[in-house]
């Protein structure tokens, strides 16, 4: 979710040439050079655990698409603003290096879970669900379409904020940022969240990743995105014949400009809409609100365990600063407790419900009318026809990528 094609080096990240062994202007033409920027972690209050500061990066990481596909990392900067005390880090550095991307995979847990997990998915899940029950009666077909992808979606952000998110909560033992740090990372989020961004195909446009090797998200996330228009198409376009219908309707542009008002702040500048005027405006949208509490946040969520059970590849935090090359590992990563509370929430979280309901699946059958009825049957084939292609291209892979698979993901945001 942060990765992008890079065409110009940020100036705070002065990598040469000399630094990657290849000219990094060429490569960049060729679109082989990309970026991962955590600045939204710069400066963010550290945490302290167990009495001892804690240290939270705001890396800089350059990556590189090689002739055989891969994409690698060539160079990391650990902070912002380079200085004496902030290096480059390259891969002939060995245990430095091994140490910078375990840096900066903590700040990836960062970035991943306040602001990529809880922020646009739980948060805006809830935003969506909340302003349907305030704004859209039981029988409109716009509550009947969303209600299911809004199931427990309120109760599991309730125990996030009791338990998980709180003040003594786990996060708040086990991350390297502190409660105050987390609201700065979520603050720093919003103002920077864009309507493109919830979109897959725009979002994937925008970041240049169309010729990115092996990216299953994206493969699948357009195909589920794709499908998931499709089906919106047929149900909203047989209640609403023409553009002046969706004007109209003041249940729906109620709900639509309670979300842009709660959940996006009025910020204009982000693209979010705060009315609909036409048809193909509200496809879109419902589109993005059921592919972010279904597919989204699969993607994001059910693999925290299968990639965090290793604690060197998602450290929840580390307990000394990378100053100078020659940190010590066994004294930075984090400790038993630490990491125990970490890899404990990673498992909960990636567990599915005990009563799943896959997406696609409608047991409470609100529609009765014979055109939604069979866009829903439609929609139900072309999930399974996905599903029965993921499968195939996974049997060829060394790590299968099932993350997206519709008879594994669940209709809402539940756990």
């Amino acid at each position: 979710m942060l990765i992008r094609r890079c065409t110009a080096l940020p100036r705070n990240f002065p990598v040469t040439d000399e630094m990657v062994q290849c000219s990094l202007e060429d490569e960049m033409k060729e679109g082989n050079i990309y970026l991962c920027d955590y600045k939204r972690l710069d400066g963010v209050e550290p945490n302290v655990i167990h009495e001892k500061k804690q240290y939270l990066m705001a890396p800089l990481v350059l990556l590189h698409k090689t002739p055989d596909n891969k994409l690698m990392p060539i160079a990391i900067q650990l902070k912002q603003t380079p200085a004496d005390d902030n290096p480059i880090f390259l891969p002939t550095d060995e245990c430095d290096w091994l140490m910078a991307k375990m840096f900066v995979r903590s700040a990836d847990f960062h970035e991943h879970e306040y602001n990529v997990h809880l922020l646009r998915t739980h948060l805006l899940a809830e935003v969506f669900a909340v302003s349907l029950l305030r704004n859209v009666p039981m029988v409109h077909p716009l509550y009947k379409l969303l209600k299911l992808h809004t199931r427990y979606t309120l109760q599991i952000n309730v125990l996030a904020r009791l338990r998980l998110i709180s003040e003594g909560g786990i996060l708040s033992e086990s991350s390297a940022c502190s409660r105050e740090g987390m609201i700065t990372i979520l603050k720093r989020s919003l103002s920077t969240m864009t309507y493109s961004s919830l979109c897959i195909p725009d979002d994937i446009a925008e970041r240049g990743l169309k010729a990115v090797p092996n990216f299953y998200y994206r493969d699948d996330g357009l195909r589920l995105w794709a499908i998931i228009h499709r089906f919106v198409h047929k149900v909203l376009s047989y209640y609403y014949k023409n553009d002046a219908d969706v004007q109209r309707d003041t249940e729906l542009q109620k709900w639509i400009l309670d979300i842009f008002e709660h959940g996006f702040l009025s910020q204009a500048g982000t693209g979010i809409p705060e009315k609909l005027s036409t048809v193909y405006e509200l496809v879109k949208y419902v589109t993005m609100v059921i592919y972010t509490c279904s597919a989204q946040h699969a993607a994001v969520n059910a693999g925290q365990y299968d990639y965090g059970a290793w604690m060197p590849n998602t450290p929840t935090t580390m307990q000394l600063p990378p100053t100078t090359k020659g940190t010590t590992m066994v004294g930075t990563i984090p400790n038993i407790s630490t990491t125990v509370k970490g890899l404990a929430t990673m498992w909960l979280l990636s567990q599915p419900s005990s009563d799943f309901v896959a997406l696609g699946d409608y047991p409470e059958e609100h529609f009765n009318e014979e055109v939604p009825c069979k866009a829903i049957k439609d929609f139900q084939h072309e999930l399974k026809v996905l599903s029965a292609a993921i499968r195939v291209r996974n049997t060829s892979l060394e790590i299968p990528y099932t993350y997206m698979d519709p008879t594994e993901m669940e209709n809402s945001v539940s756990i």
